[in-house]
């Protein structure tokens, strides 16, 4: 791998490392572009093509997986949960989830109370499982 490969590679995943750190803060392209010491087009190109998705749909993913593990360990309201996890709206926190885990968040935690409280598997495991694909 060349240099400059091997240079882009790790700021794309110093900018995917402060995504997983402040996912629940209000991030932009612009933002991470600057972590990434590129300009937002050029970041948002080279995190897909280093990444497989769009900063954006890798932002969303995390925030709602986040919630996944709020949703089945805690009984907060929703709309805390939505907040606390990055998303301003709770339409586009219950579509964004419903997109991507194929159910909406009353109904994921519906179906954990009712079966998923008894199951207890470790939690490497339960992350691995559980990750929304795409």
């Amino acid at each position: 791998m060349s240099r400059a490969v091997e240079d882009r590679n790790r700021r794309m995943l110093q900018a995917r490392d402060t995504m997983d750190r402040a996912f629940a803060q209000p991030l932009d392209v612009p933002a991470l572009a600057r972590v990434a010491h590129v300009s937002p087009a050029h970041f948002s190109r080279q995190f897909r093509e280093t990444f497989g998705e769009t900063p954006h749909r890798y932002l969303q993913r995390r925030r709602v997986e986040r919630a996944m593990e709020l949703l089945r360990e805690t009984d907060r309201p929703v709309t805390e949960i939505c907040l606390d996890v990055g998303f301003c709206s709770l339409g586009t926190f219950s579509r964004t989830f419903r997109d991507i885990v194929g159910e909406p968040p009353s109904r994921y935690r519906e179906r954990f109370a009712a079966g998923g409280a008894a199951l207890r598997v470790p939690a490497c495991w339960a992350m691995a499982w559980l990750r929304p694909a795409g």
